[in-house]
């Protein structure tokens, strides 16, 4: 009896997502987070001890210049190659690292902060893009998960650590090796794909397919590449928020919690990045969008309970896995929409996104809470965080032909 005869349908072949080239990619991914956040908690520190705004003025130096990169990155790519910005990144990263071990003058680390800011931003842009051509079409989405949470466990854990390290050795050892690991990571670049991989197979819309310059410019003209950037960038401002205004707000039971409230958001979030890409590749990554700011609403609102430990805490984890989800339903939907010689284009703009929408949300919701109180501050931000909604109708209507069907 033949397996026809059966009435058995062989289930279609999934493409292979942990490759080669992917896990010479996890080197770079994991050295990039290691160089930049073990020495971001530290250098504040040092900075404060010589004057009273040198540590806002030293982290503010980083985060201006890794905007500034991210939004150059895309030019530089298309002249030198993808290759060879991701290994500049790295060089810059891990070089300018070395200098805070001969001085830690304030002079010294506002500008290693520039050139440590510019090679962050050219390592994670330049590396996105290549994440993004590496993993196969059909499981983009969880692809691009399994990056996120390469990326931010080393990230999270880098933090405390170079903290704890710097009291216990020595500032030294935590410039050594935040210094060393990116420069060592350069050897894997030259594994990977020099261009984008695999133009034939990339969905193309018929709105993009006659525009694919690789320029911020033209991604700011591009409303499919544009909306889910303004999405994530409204989410992120409450992350802003959640890291920079909530646990100086805490009040009552609640004041203890700044700790755990920082560790169960990103670890929540993480959770909420991994199931958004692997279902967005099944039901449609624009789908996700409505549901993970509600989460991130519903969670900031919680949150400002501030002298609720419970609230706070749930507030937290909810808040994360929206955060989480439209981490990676934003930027899966913004590469189905590009063709590859725009990827350079999405992942600058969902970067500065990211950065940007964190920098104005811990603005504004500062100036705000000084003048109401952070309780209301923080529920007029989850009020206003629904309205970004209405950017998701207006392209779920552009969607409807090119929604990839259900597996």
């Amino acid at each position: 009896m033949t397996t026809m005869s059966l009435g058995i349908t062989a289930l279609p072949q999934r493409s292979p997502l942990v490759t080669r080239p992917l896990l010479l990619r996890f080197v770079s991914i994991v050295a990039c987070s290691v160089g930049f956040f073990l020495p971001l908690a530290a250098v504040p520190l040092l900075a404060d001890a010589t004057s009273p705004v040198g540590g806002g003025v030293a982290n503010g130096a980083l985060l201006a210049a890794t905007v500034a990169g991210e939004l150059a990155s895309p030019w530089l790519m298309q002249r030198v190659g993808v290759r060879v910005v991701l290994a500049a990144g790295l060089v810059l990263l891990g070089a300018s690292t070395f200098v805070l071990l001969f001085s830690v003058s304030l002079p010294v680390l506002v500008s290693t902060g520039v050139l440590r800011g510019l090679g962050f931003a050219l390592a994670i842009v330049a590396g996105g893009a290549v994440t993004a051509a590496i993993v196969p079409p059909d499981r983009r989405g969880e692809g691009l998960a399994l990056a996120g949470l390469v990326s931010a466990v080393p990230s999270l854990l880098a933090l405390p650590l170079g903290v704890t390290l710097s009291a216990v050795a020595g500032p030294g050892w935590v410039f050594a090796i935040a210094g060393a690991v990116p420069l060592l990571a350069v050897a894997s670049v030259g594994g990977l794909p020099g261009r984008a991989a695999g133009a034939q197979t990339a969905r193309v819309s018929s709105r993009t397919s006659g525009r694919s310059g690789a320029s911020i410019l033209a991604g700011l003209r591009s409303p499919e590449l544009l909306r889910p950037a303004l999405v994530f960038a409204a989410s992120a401002a409450v992350a802003g928020v959640v890291v920079t205004c909530v646990p100086g707000a805490l009040t009552g039971s609640a004041s203890a919690l700044a700790p755990a409230l920082l560790l169960v958001q990103p670890a929540a979030a993480g959770l909420g990045r991994w199931l958004a890409g692997r279902y967005g590749d099944r039901l449609g990554h624009r789908r996700l969008f409505l549901p993970g700011i509600a989460l991130s609403a519903a969670g900031m609102a919680a949150m400002a309970a501030a002298a609720s430990a419970p609230l706070v805490l749930a507030g937290g984890v909810v808040f994360g896995l929206g955060f989480g989800a439209l981490q990676n339903s934003t930027i899966s939907a913004m590469y189905e929409r590009a063709d590859e010689r725009q990827f350079a284009t999405v992942s600058a703009l969902w970067n500065a996104g990211y950065d940007g929408g964190m920098a104005a949300g811990a603005f504004a919701v500062s100036a705000l809470a000084a003048l109401v109180g952070p309780a209301v501050a923080f529920l007029a931000l989850a009020v206003a965080l629904p309205f970004v909604l209405t950017l998701v109708r207006r392209s779920a209507s552009t969607t409807a032909s090119t929604t990839r069907p259900t597996r």
